[in-house]
C-alpha cells in the first residue's frame, strides 16, 4: 500500500455548520504535503479526523493501513494548541513523552540530549519548561512530536509564533526528517514556508478541497505570463513603447517606478522578447515572474467567494492568522 493517509468522501458537521464536505485525499508514503486554507476552512478539523480525535459523519479515513489509534506509536503530532507540563524539567518531560510512545529506557537520555542539540537547545535539559521562552517551549514540543522517530508526522501550524531564527531551525529539521523518509503532513497559513519545503500542496476552503497539486503543476496552471523588465537607465523607454512589442498584451509600471511589468499574450515567446528588450539597451533585470502561493490562494478564494472575500483573505495572510 503506497498511501500513508487515505481520506474518502469525508464529511463533518457541527450542528448546522459544515466543517468538511466531500473530501478525498491521498498522502503518499514518504511525501511532504502542505495543507493550506483561510480561517475556518476545515484544515484542523481534517487533521483531527486523521488522528481519530474526531470521527467523520460520513466517509472513511485510513492511516498507515488502519486507524490512527492502532498506529499511534508510529505517528507524531504537533498540535496547534501548545501545552507543556510546565513544572517538569525539559529532559524529564521529553523522556516521559518518549516512554508513552514506546521508546525503551536504554539510550533514552542520550536520544533526548541528541535532539536538544539538533534543535539548538543544548544546555536546557535540566531547566523547567516554564523557565523557557515561548519559542524554546515550542521547540521542546516539536521534539516531543518526533522523539520516538515515527513514520508519519503531522504538524499543525509548526511555525506559528516563532521568530525568524527559530523558524529557520524548524524549517531545516522538517526537511531533514523528510529526507530520512518520513511522511509529513504540514498544516500552515505561512505560504513562504509551505512553498519552500513542501512537494505538494492542498488548499481547503469552505470545507472542500479546491486545489491539490505539486508546486510545478501549480506554477504551470497559474502561470501569470508576466515579464519583469527594468532598464539600466531610468527613463530609457515608456510603457507605450513597450506595449508595441510583439506578444505584449499590456504594460504596467512597477510599484517602485524603476521598471515595468509586461503581461504576455498566450502566443508570446518570452525568449524572443528577452532579445528584443536587450537590443534596446542594457537592463538591470529581465525575468519571467512566477506566481506566488499567496496569489494562488487569493485567486482560489476569489473564484469561490468573490472579490471582497479575496481581499479579506489577503489581509488575513498579511497579519499571519491561522485556522
Amino acid at each position: 500500500m503506497n498511501a500513508a493517509i487515505s481520506i474518502r468522501g469525508v464529511e463533518k458537521r457541527f450542528g448546522d455548520r459544515v466543517a468538511v464536505e466531500g473530501l478525498d485525499l491521498e498522502i503518499a508514503r514518504g511525501s511532504l504535503c502542505g495543507v493550506l486554507g483561510p480561517n475556518g476552512a476545515g484544515k484542523s478539523t481534517t487533521l483531527r479526523m486523521v488522528l481519530s480525535i474526531l470521527y467523520p459523519d460520513h466517509g472513511t479515513v485510513e492511516v498507515l493501513g488502519g486507524s490512527a489509534l492502532a498506529a499511534k506509536e508510529r505517528i507524531g503530532y504537533l498540535p496547534e494548541e501548545r501545552g507543556l507540563y510546565r513544572t517538569m524539567r525539559v529532559g524529564e518531560y521529553l523522556a516521559f513523552i518518549a516512554r508513552l510512545k514506546g521508546v525503551p529506557r536504554a539510550g533514552l537520555a542520550a536520544r533526548v540530549r541528541g535532539w536538544l542539540e539538533r534543535i539548538e537547545l543544548g544546555g536546557v535539559e535540566h531547566r523547567r519548561c516554564q523557565e523557557l521562552s515561548k519559542g524554546m517551549q515550542q521547540k521542546v514540543q516539536f521534539i516531543a512530536a518526533v522523539v520516538h522517530e515515527p513514520e508519519l508526522l503531522i504538524f499543525d501550524e509548526p511555525f506559528s509564533g516563532l521568530d525568524p531564527v527559530n523558524a529557520v531551525v524548524l524549517d531545516r529539521l522538517v526537511g531533514e526528517l523528510h529526507r530520512e523518509g518520513r511522511t509529513i503532513l504540514l498544516c500552515t497559513h505561512q505560504m513562504q514556508q509551505a512553498e519552500r519545503i513542501c512537494e505538494r500542496l492542498v488548499l481547503i476552503h469552505r470545507g472542500r478541497k479546491r486545489l491539490d497539486a505539486t508546486l510545478p503543476e501549480i506554477h504551470a496552471r497559474f502561470d501569470p505570463r508576466t515579464l519583469a523588465y527594468e532598464p539600466l537607465e531610468p527613463g530609457a523607454c515608456s510603457a507605450l513603447e513597450l506595449a508595441t512589442l510583439p506578444g505584449v498584451h499590456s504594460v504596467q509600471p512597477s510599484c517602485d517606478g524603476r521598471g515595468f511589468s509586461l503581461a504576455l499574450s498566450a502566443a508570446a515567446r518570452p525568449q524572443e522578447l528577452f532579445e528584443l528588450l536587450l537590443r534596446r539597451g542594457s537592463a538591470r533585470r529581465i525575468e519571467l515572474e512566477r506566481v506566488s502561493l499567496e496569489d494562488v490562494f487569493v485567486r482560489v478564494v476569489r473564484q469561490v467567494d468573490g472579490e471582497s472575500a479575496a481581499e479579506d483573505a489577503r489581509k488575513e495572510l498579511e497579519h499571519g492568522k491561522g485556522d
